[in-house]
């Protein structure tokens, strides 16, 4: 519990980060970061999304 805790913080500040340590480098984490380039809004909502499944 204690680490959610800790990604959910991380997603909301550091969505790639959060994103990187939930499911590594790979497909989600691209499409983090190119959120992030367009808003950070849907990078935190996407974020938030894979750290809470």
């Amino acid at each position: 519990m204690d680490n959610k805790l800790v990604l959910i913080l991380l997603a909301i500040f550091l969505a790639p980060v959060a994103v990187f340590l939930k499911k590594g480098a790979g497909r989600d984490l691209l499409i983090n970061i190119l959120l992030c380039f367009l808003m950070y809004l849907p990078a935190v909502v996407h974020a938030l999304w894979l750290v809470t499944q």
